[in-house]
């Protein structure tokens, strides 16, 4: 064997991550996959990275060796930081009436703002600024609309790489094609009950 560092802890946090969306989404009616409930997507969505983090973990075990780079003292140190503002962050919200507390929103505002203090140093952008974008969508979703959710969390997610944010058109592109591509899916085909626009 020919271990791949890189590629076994990608695949720890696939699968890791992919575990506990389950465990949280238990809550959430599944319905039929003509008639999706609230929790049917996301349950899908995890056990396809369950599906993947397996993949990705075969592969590692054989395609090193692939050491991880080391960590410098700022991405260390924003690691942590991120890690505390988020506890913070979602301990704060959750003592605020309205939105702030409602639901998940408060395990959201912190994911949320801990992703975005760990993804200051550059090496950490590629992996929490897309985290970030997954959470702010969440948190977007209902209040704002499906189309406005879908284009902060492309724009949050561009973010992470400069070369994204060199070509506007593409990236306006992306967004009107998966606003598109979602209205026609989940409202228009699966009829799935989500705002469209800002509720004003």
């Amino acid at each position: 064997m020919k271990l791949n560092a890189k590629d076994l802890i990608s695949a720890a946090l696939l699968i890791g991550l992919a575990v506990i969306g389950l465990w949280l989404n238990q809550d959430h009616n599944l319905g039929t996959a003509r008639r999706m409930g609230p929790g049917y997507m996301p349950m899908l969505v995890f056990w396809l990275q369950i599906i993947l983090g397996g993949m990705v973990l075969f592969f590692g075990l054989f395609n090193g060796p692939d050491p991880l780079d080391d960590w410098t003292p700022a991405e260390i140190g924003f690691l942590i930081g991120g890690a505390v503002a988020g506890i913070a962050a979602g301990m704060i919200a959750a003592r605020i009436p309205g939105f702030p507390s409602a639901g998940w929103n408060a395990l959201g505002i912190g994911m949320f703002v801990g992703c975005l203090v760990a993804a200051v140093p550059p090496g950490w952008r590629a992996l929490f600024l897309p985290s970030a974008a997954f959470t702010l969508f969440g948190l977007a979703l209902e209040p704002l609309g499906i189309i406005v959710a879908i284009i902060i969390t492309v724009i949050c997610a561009a973010l992470a790489d400069q070369e994204h944010l060199d070509r506007p058109l593409g990236l306006a592109g992306l967004c009107a094609f998966l606003s598109a591509l979602c209205w026609a899916i989940f409202i228009y085909y699966l009829d799935i009950r989500v705002p469209l626009w800002p509720q004003l």
